[in-house]
């Protein structure tokens, strides 16, 4: 939850320096991450591994926080679970006194959701003042970005078009957020923006908490340069193959 902000163990550091080895290739255009200690460590170490942005700023925003779980946080599950089915309830529907509820979760994780697309949307601006739209998208870079997980899944990343050539990412931000969030957030997009999933992903697995570190990977489309009605693609959800 929220109220016990520990340190990652040496465990966490390990898996963190694992993610951040995953993903050296990738050259992130920004990275958010919630404002609690665990997620903040895991977001320098993976940045701080990176081939193209050690230096990128970290920004932490507290709407990427872990539900808060109210009487329930710094307990085992097993306590949470003994609540909830003392309620008459099960998890994660139950709320303990004291904490969010799903709705409220996915209402924070919703407005993150659409700061993230307004900020795509000026970068997309800002990039066609500076440079012309011809001009941005006919350049090439010597140093590619490269997604690592397009062997591990069922849909390719965004490494190329249908005609071969690189494409330029407008903006490719890196979130580290936390497994009961992600999993509301998913939820949002699924049910409410229609994301597109892969083939052989099964519900079991769409509505299981990420394991730490685990990577998911989301392509969105806005159209006309508006952050309204995005279409949105899962590329790989929970990838962990770095572990």
């Amino acid at each position: 939850g929220q109220g016990v902000d520990e340190p990652l163990s040496a465990t966490g550091f390990k898996q963190a320096d694992a993610a951040g080895l995953f993903l050296s290739n990738v050259k992130f255009t920004h990275v958010f991450s919630s404002d609690l200690l665990r997620a903040k460590q895991t977001a320098a170490t993976i940045i701080g591994k990176n081939k193209f942005c050690k230096d990128l700023e970290i920004k932490y925003d507290a709407r990427l926080r872990e539900r808060k779980y109210g009487v329930a946080e710094g307990r085992p599950l097993t306590d949470l679970k003994a609540m909830a089915k003392a309620a008459g309830e099960q998890c994660p529907a139950f709320t303990p006194s004291g904490g969010e509820t799903l709705d409220e979760v996915r209402e924070r994780a919703k407005d993150f959701f659409e700061f993230l697309c307004q900020l795509a949307v000026e970068v997309e601006q800002k990039e066609q003042e500076v440079h012309g739209a011809a001009s941005r998208s006919s350049g090439t870079s010597e140093e590619q970005s490269v997604f690592p997980w397009t062997n591990h899944c069922s849909q390719p990343g965004l490494s190329s078009d249908n005609s071969g050539t690189s494409k330029i990412l407008d903006a490719n931000i890196l979130v580290v957020s936390h497994g009961a969030y992600m999993r509301n957030w998913i939820g949002y997009f699924v049910s409410d923006l229609k994301c597109t999933l892969p083939a052989n992903l099964t519900k079991s697995q769409l509505s299981s908490v990420s394991p730490n570190t685990g990577v998911s990977h989301f392509i969105i489309e806005l159209q006309s340069g508006s952050r309204l009605e995005p279409e949105i693609r899962c590329v790989c959800l929970n990838q962990d193959s770095h572990l």
